[in-house]
This record gives structure tokens, C-alpha cells and sequence, in this order.
């Protein structure tokens, strides 16, 4: 199965950084971004991967081609202009030749299990809502419960996996969002399966903030021993 990885983003929160570098190579326990999803698609014994990318890509290229590819079968697709995460995949489909295949967002850290997820086609990773700030339980206009920094039980969020069949290209849009345009259709269809996932590894690097606290919890629930023993 080959997987791609989005990785077209400008990351523009994460500026100054990124005026130079594209947000894939970021350093996360001193390795890029893009080292760590290359590594984790390996874990589950992918290594076909297409990279999707845009600004800056020449400089992801270059990182990769001088670690010899990590032992990968890769190839890329690269957006003159912003496509979108729908118009990106429907770029790179091209060179999907399976009848399925896995996405990645590119700025993502995680341990979810792809194994579960190969096992149903047009299907998105749920994780439970995470919330940086702090959530209060009310009765009668007194806060009986606070909470700092926690998970919202039961409220499921789209983790940026997906595992989707090449049909899928019939309505993929040239440009926009796949979380916009096409997912909603597929809903609206009954189409649109998850698998749930609870208690992960799953940070988002979209700020600073982010890079700090993800490489924290990298060491504190063991992801680079999870990775490194793949």
C-alpha cells in the first residue's frame, strides 16, 4: 500500500522559522517532521510514499535524497500554486495504483495504529476532542468540576489519517479541501466510516507552543522507542 504525506503548507504561524524552511522540516527531538512520518509509515511497513508538496519543497527533497530516501520507495507531487488537501491528493492519485491507499497530514505526531485503519477504506482516524483550555462542569450556574487541559469525553475529532480508495478521485475538486468538500458528500452518502481511537499519541504541530509541549509528551509516553523499534 503506499501512503502519501501533505506537506505543501507555508506554516505560517510558525514563522520566523518557516521564512526559511518549509514547516516539514521542523525539528521535533531533533529530527524534521518529515523524518518522523517516514518512519512511522515504516513501522507498519509502508515505503511507498509520495510526498505532496509546495513551498519550499526543493529543501524537503534535498533532506530526504541525503538520508538516501530512509530506505523508501518515494516519490513527489508538487503544487506550483495551493491546491488544498482535496486538490493535492487529486495531483498525486495519478501514481496510486492499488485500490487503496493512506493519507497523512504532514504536521502531525502520533502513535495511532494504521494497522486498525487499513481495514476499512474511506476511513478518517477519530481521536477524542483535545482542548488547551480549561473545561468546567455546571449546575445551576455553579461550577461544580473544573478541569485544566483535557480531553472532551465523547466528542470525536478528525485525526488527519486517512485510509481512502482511488474511486474517491471522481469527486475530488482540483483545489480545495478535502475536509470541506469531499468528506461532507461522503457523510451525506453514508459512505464515511472511522475508526476510534483513545488514549494516543496525537499532537498537531501548528505553533511554537506546539514544538515544546509535543516533544515533552514524545519522551513522556515513549514515541521514539515506539519508532525506533520499528
Amino acid at each position: 500500500m503506499k501512503a502519501m504525506i501533505l506537506s505543501g503548507g507555508r506554516g505560517k504561524r510558525l514563522r520566523p522559522v518557516t521564512d526559511t524552511i518549509p514547516k516539514p522540516l521542523i525539528r521535533i527531538n531533533n529530527k524534521p517532521l518529515i523524518e518522523w512520518k517516514i518512519n512511522y509509515l515504516k513501522k507498519f511497513g509502508i515505503k511507498d510514499i509520495i510526498i505532496c508538496s509546495g513551498y519550499k519543497g526543493k529543501k524537503i527533497e534535498n533532506y530526504i535524497s541525503k538520508k538516501n530516501n530512509f530506505g523508501c520507495n518515494i516519490e513527489y507531487s508538487i503544487e506550483t500554486t495551493p491546491l488544498g488537501t482535496a486538490g493535492a491528493i487529486k495531483k498525486a492519485i495519478k501514481n496510486i495504483v492499488d485500490d487503496s491507499f493512506i493519507v497523512l497530514n504532514g504536521d502531525i505526531i502520533t502513535n495511532i495504529n494504521l494497522k486498525k485503519m487499513m481495514a476499512k477504506p474511506n476511513c478518517i482516524a477519530a481521536i477524542e476532542l483535545r482542548t488547551n483550555y480549561g473545561t468546567m462542569k455546571i449546575k445551576n450556574n455553579k461550577i461544580i468540576q473544573f478541569n485544566e487541559k483535557t480531553d472532551v469525553k465523547n466528542i470525536w475529532m478528525n485525526g488527519g489519517i486517512y485510509h481512502l480508495s482511488t474511486d474517491i478521485i471522481k469527486i475530488l475538486p482540483a483545489k480545495g479541501s478535502i475536509e470541506g468538500i469531499v468528506f461532507p458528500k461522503l457523510a451525506k452518502k453514508n459512505s464515511l466510516n472511522t475508526v476510534k481511537f483513545k488514549n494516543v499519541l496525537w499532537r498537531s504541530i501548528d505553533s511554537h507552543k506546539d514544538v515544546e509541549t509535543c516533544s515533552k509528551e514524545m519522551i513522556q509516553k515513549k514515541y521514539m522507542k515506539f519508532i525506533l523499534k520499528g
